[in-house]
Formats: C-alpha cells, sequence, structure tokens
C-alpha cells in the first residue's frame, strides 16, 4: 500500500506541513533587487575626516564630524553642523554603499535620520525599520558628534 493512502492521515499531515514549511523558508530567503535609477543617494566621499572640529566665533557657527562607527553591514559616520547652540545640518559621511540592498536602505533611511535628528536636535532618534543597524551607527556617531561639539 501507498504511504500516503488514507489510513495514514497523520502522515500526510506531517509531510504537507513539513513541505509549506521548507517552501515558506526558501521564498523568505530570496533577497529582492533594487533598479540603479531608483537609487538617489550619492555615494559618500572618500576624504572623511577624523572626528574634528572648524568654527567661527563670529558667528558661532561649529562643524562637528561624529566617530566612525562600525556596523554590521559597514561603518557609519556624521558631520553635524550647530550654530549659535542649534543643530542646523546633519550629513551622512560615511555609510554603507557595497551593493545595491545598501543603497536601497540608505536612500530611505539617511533622509528619515536627518530629519528625525534636526527635529530632536538630539540623538534621541527612532530607529528606521528596515534600517536597523545603519540607525544604530547614526546615532551613535551623532552623539559623539554632539558630544565634541560641547552641546
Amino acid at each position: 500500500m501507498h504511504a500516503l493512502k488514507k489510513n495514514r492521515p497523520l502522515r500526510r499531515i506531517v509531510l504537507a506541513s513539513a513541505a509549506t514549511v521548507s517552501g515558506m523558508v526558501m521564498l523568505l530567503s530570496l533577497k529582492p533587487h533594487a533598479s540603479q535609477a531608483a537609487l538617489a543617494l550619492p555615494a559618500p566621499s572618500s576624504s572623511a575626516s577624523a572626528s574634528g572640529g572648524t568654527g567661527s566665533a563670529a558667528t558661532g557657527t561649529k562643524t562637528v564630524t561624529g566617530d566612525t562607527v562600525q556596523t554590521r553591514w559597514g561603518p557609519v559616520q556624521v558631520r553635524i553642523t550647530i550654530k549659535d547652540g542649534k543643530l542646523t545640518e546633519v550629513t551622512a559621511v560615511t555609510y554603507p554603499t557595497d551593493n545595491p540592498r545598501d543603497q536601497e536602505i540608505n536612500s530611505y533611511a539617511l533622509p528619515r535620520l536627518r530629519s528625525e535628528a534636526l527635529q530632536a536636535q538630539s540623538a534621541e532618534i527612532d530607529t528606521v525599520s528596515g534600517a536597523t543597524y545603519t540607525s544604530d551607527g547614526y546615532r551613535q556617531s551623532l552623539q559623539s558628534a554632539l558630544d565634541s561639539a560641547g552641546s
């Protein structure tokens, strides 16, 4: 008699469940591809400076580059500008760009992180969904820049 005949319903249930789980695992392991045309962020400059600041005492403007934070997918570093004690600009100097997926993630995550940092005026910003490691590195580098600037 065949293994999947009606006298063994439990065996059919187990085999069907195993096949379903295997299929789901295979589907979830596929990675989506992004088109190069949809990626709007420029690659970071290779001449990113180490942590340091430049400022003008007359205008009260100070620019500071935060520490480079190593994340699982690559380094993240931000540069901030503080004018009259207020955070006026946050720029990602270094971030992962090794593959199209990194570029896709950063094209939506970095503008959101920048916007939140400017709104919060601190490094206490939310993690962008889908960009957890980049968000953590961004937050740490932003905090080091704020600390260096004395804010």
